[in-house]
């Protein structure tokens, strides 16, 4: 991944998956921090049909050279088995902020 900084989001059923996916991924360093947000209600398509439900979103950031690492991560460990899985680049935020994330998933590994 080329972007220097990403968010990346993905989703759970609960509360307590998202917490289980987000805290070896911060503690690991592959992300600086993360936001569960919840719940929330989706509507989508899945296996050709249309649905609704309610999920617990989890946000990352990550540097774009950390990503592939968070990916494989989360991949491995979600509880679903084709989560969406989803990075967005930060082209812009406050220098302290872009700073902790590359301090944060730079650190002792």
């Amino acid at each position: 991944m080329t972007n220097e900084y990403v968010q990346v989001s993905t989703a759970t059923e609960t509360r307590e998956q998202a917490v289980a996916l987000a805290g070896p991924a911060v503690q690991k360093r592959l992300a600086a921090g993360a936001q569960i947000v919840g719940p929330v209600t989706s509507v989508f398509w899945h296996l050709g049909e249309y649905g609704t439900g309610e999920e617990w979103q989890l946000l990352l950031k990550t540097t774009g050279e950390r990503y592939a690492e968070l990916e494989a991560y989360l991949l491995e460990h979600h509880p679903w088995d084709n989560p969406e899985l989803c990075a967005v680049p930060i082209v812009a935020g406050a220098e302290r902020c872009l700073t902790w994330i590359s301090d944060s998933v730079s650190g002792e590994r």
